[in-house]
Formats: C-alpha cells, sequence, structure tokens
C-alpha cells in the first residue's frame, strides 16, 4: 500500500526526523492560508498522487507568494498524473539547498533481510543512479534481530558528509528511518532529498513510503491512511475479488491460476518475444465469479491486445475456470482475441464447456503462449 507524501512525512515526523513545516491543501484558497501560516515567503507545491514523475509532468511548482501559491494549486489540483488525478497538494517552505542525499530503506530479497541505502547522489531517481553509477550507492545489509546499529548508521554518514556534526544527525536520521520502516511493516521507505542548509542542519525535504499489504491487518492505524481514490480502478477491482494482480506495461493479458505459474507464463511470453501485460493469479479458488472479474479486470485495459488464460488445475477445477470464461463473456463482448490453455483436474469437462459456448481450448502451453503472442503483434 503506497501512502502520500504528506502521510509519509507524517509518519516519519512521529519517529523524529526533522522536516519543513508544511500542510495539506484542496482548494486554492487553503494553499493561500497554509503559504500565509508558513510566514508568507516562497512555498512548494506539490502534487499529492502516488506515481514518480510529478515534477517533470507540472506536478510541482515553485510559489512566491501566497496568491502565486493558489494560482499553481488551482493549475495542479484537477490535474491527471499518470492517469491518476491529484485530489490534494501539499504546500511546504521553498529550502535553501546546499547538497542533496539519498537515504532509503528497502527489503532486499536475495539478501533476505533489510537493506539501507545512501547515496550523495539525492534529487535523483535512485534506479537511475543504480544503473549508471552503482558505486554511487552504500548498501547496509540490516540483522533485524538488532535493527541498525549506531556504527553502521555513522558510517553510512560518513559517505555523505564531511562535517562531524553533519555527519552524526545523518546517523541519527538513517537509525530513525529504519525504526520507523520496521515499526510500519514497510517494504520501502525513502528521503530523497535528505538536504543540508545554510547554517549546517541536516533536512528531510521528501518522503516515499510503501506499506506491505500483508501487514495491513495488524495495523489497523496505517491501513485506514489508504486513498482509494488514488488507485487504479483495477487495481481496487482485483483486490476486492481477492486476486493478486499487477498492472505492467505490455500486449499480452495474463490470467494463471498460482504464484509460479504466473511467473512461468510471464518469462515465456517475454521468450517468445512478447511483453505480458500484467500479473494476475487467481490463486487456488475454483469460484467462477473470481474468474469473471479476472477477466474485467483484463480486458479494460486499453493496453490488452490479446488474453491468456493458463490455467493448471490441481485444487482449482477448470471447470469452473471454464464456466467464469462462459460467464463473463455473455456479460461483456471481448474486444481482443482470447487464447485458453487448460489441463489437469476436470479438464475434459472443461473443454466441453469451452467448445459448447464456441471457444477453443489447447492443452500445451508453449503453443498456446506463442498463440497469445502472435495475436497481439497482429
Amino acid at each position: 500500500m503506497n501512502v502520500h507524501e504528506y502521510q509519509a512525512r507524517e509518519i516519519l515526523a512521529r519517529f523524529g526526523i526533522p522536516f519543513p513545516r508544511g500542510a495539506v491543501a484542496s482548494t486554492p484558497q487553503q494553499a493561500t492560508a497554509i503559504a500565509e501560516q508558513l510566514g508568507g515567503g516562497p512555498v512548494m507545491v506539490k502534487a499529492q498522487v502516488h506515481t514518480g514523475g510529478r515534477g517533470k509532468a507540472g506536478g510541482v511548482k515553485l510559489a512566491k507568494t501566497p496568491a502565486e501559491a493558489a494560482v499553481h494549486a488551482s493549475r495542479i489540483l484537477g490535474m491527471t498524473i499518470h492517469d491518476l488525478p491529484v485530489q490534494k497538494v501539499l504546500v511546504v517552505p521553498a529550502a535553501d539547498i546546499v547538497s542533496e542525499s539519498y537515504l532509503g530503506v528497502i527489503v532486499d530479497r536475495a539478501a533476505q533481510r533489510p537493506v539501507v541505502l545512501a547515496s550523495a547522489a539525492g534529487g535523483m531517481d535512485i534506479e537511475e543512479v543504480a544503473a549508471r553509477t552503482p558505486e554511487r550507492i552504500q548498501r547496509v545489509p540490516v540483522d533485524p534481530r538488532y535493527g541498525l546499529l549506531p556504527h553502521q548508521a555513522t558510517a553510512l554518514a560518513f559517505g555523505l558528509y564531511r562535517d562531524l556534526a553533519q555527519v552524526r544527525a545523518a546517523a541519527d536520521i538513517a537509525e530513525k528511518l529504519y525504526a520507523a520502516f520496521y515499526a510500519v511493516g514497510a517494504s520501502l521507505v525513502e528521503i530523497n532529498p535528505l538536504i543540508t542548509t545554510p547554517d549546517g542542519r541536516v533536512v528531510a525535504l521528501d518522503a516515499k513510503l510503501v506499506v506491505d499489504d500483508n501487514e495491513l491487518s495488524r495495523r489497523p492505524d496505517i491501513a485506514a491512511l489508504r486513498d482509494l481514490s488514488a488507485e487504479a480502478p483495477s487495481e481496487r477491482q482485483a483486490r476486492d475479488n481477492a486476486l493478486s494482480f499487477i498492472k505492467l506495461n505490455g500486449s499480452v493479458g495474463c490470467c494463471v491460476n498460482g504464484a509460479g505459474l504466473a511467473m512461468a507464463t510471464m518469462d515465456l511470453v517475454k521468450f517468445y518475444g512478447g511483453e505480458p501485460a500484467n500479473f494476475l493469479d487467481i490463486g487456488g479458488s475454483s469460484n467462477p465469479d473470481k474468474v469473471v472479474a479476472a477477466l474485467q479486470i483484463i480486458a479494460g485495459d486499453p493496453g490488452v491486445k490479446s488474453i491468456l488464460f493458463n490455467i493448471f488445475g490441481g485444487i482449482t477445477r477448470c471447470d469452473d475456470v471454464a464456466n467464469g470464461i462462459v460467464q463473463a463473456t455473455q456479460k461483456f463482448a471481448l474486444k481482443v482475441p482470447l487464447v485458453i490453455r487448460l489441463t489437469g483436474t476436470n479438464d475434459t469437462a472443461a473443454i466441453a464447456i469451452l467448445t459448447k459456448a464456441g471457444f477453443a481450448a489447447q492443452t500445451d502451453m508453449d503453443d498456446a503462449v506463442q498463440r497469445a503472442v502472435a495475436l497481439a503483434r497482429a
């Protein structure tokens, strides 16, 4: 679950991480009032939306006066950034910046533990830094039994600053950032940029926080921060139907049962020259309603040029999946070709159901994937 920047700032501030004052506005008038409360000087007006690239899209503006803050807020509010509408803006004082650094914590599945990242290349996309100059990123794996130890935090801070006071301040922030990461069940938390000011202070300007969905049942206060209006409709629909769904940028829509088979299917789509449009796992359920919901989600993606059902029936009954496909196509007409591969529990009955409804079904996975890729290109 993503949270907005202003929410991430509030959470991290509770752990003692220093942020400039600021407040969120949903109207231009509120933006003016906040700018005045902040002293009437220059402020930044920042779109609150769950995506990167806000600045490039025109969602981050410098306002020199409260009146100008209202003008920028009126333009940003209601704009769409990466298909997501902006409904709130964060108004914060414009900072005098001497240097910018990056500080973050992620769950590293290869290391099987959290890893703290630090880089003097702040203000840039950390993915771009990792791709072009990976040597500029410090990485410290953390033993979750003990947390980020003081000497580890200090070593990271010495990689960012020369001034001893700034090193101590950055080390303290790193320890508090890890404490927040652990306390809220995050999968990622980052400060970018972490700045130094002309008077030597180390201050966090921007914050990003992603919480593992599996942690939300234990943290209702964090779950309450979810902004459904800021999420893609397909993601909301998938969650409401207990489907595991991740939107990708390809043209072959994939509906599969089981995460392992889903990953193998996506790999095979790539192997045969296609690009998967999504990861969608209906799980072990044989409920036809889940199949209907899955097909609605995939078919609603304008980038999808073909749809591939790849079902290996174990707990999942192939005949129930077939019934779901038939029910879905009776409710709405598909505008793209559908390729179906079924094998396993009740596959003979499933093929009979699909044949009666006018669909062809295959049993070979490679043949089905190659056909789906070819149809997506046609």
